[in-house]
């Protein structure tokens, strides 16, 4: 007969940067780790290798001095400019129909 599985532990972003560190520090094994988290230890590499990359990441896109924008950032911004053009020609055109229709009715 199998042994039954565990349910899922999600842990928190804070509990995997914490434990990050602990390890990275050298407090704690990646066993001990995982046993107190309660999680498979291939979890811990994983939490491991994924804030290595994610720092890796984020140092290589730091540049000193001005902010650099993301191509997402860019997108939206590029999408959000257009939306507030239409907006702007949307307002223009109600703006002289109504205009247009008050007139109308002062000649009545």
């Amino acid at each position: 007969m199998a042994t039954p599985r565990r349910p899922k532990r999600f842990l928190t972003a804070e509990q995997k940067y914490d434990v990050f560190v602990r390890i990275l520090t050298g407090q704690i094994s990646q066993g001990a780790a995982a046993t107190e988290l309660g999680v498979d230890r291939t979890v811990i590499t994983r939490i491991r290798t994924v804030a290595r990359d994610g720092a890796i990441a984020a140092l290589q896109a730091s540049r000193p001095g001005k902010r650099s924008v993301s191509k997402a950032e860019q997108a939206e911004i590029v999408g959000l400019q257009a939306e507030v053009a239409r907006l702007e020609r949307t307002v223009v055109e109600q703006a002289i129909e109504l205009a247009v229709l008050r007139g109308k009715s002062g000649w009545g």
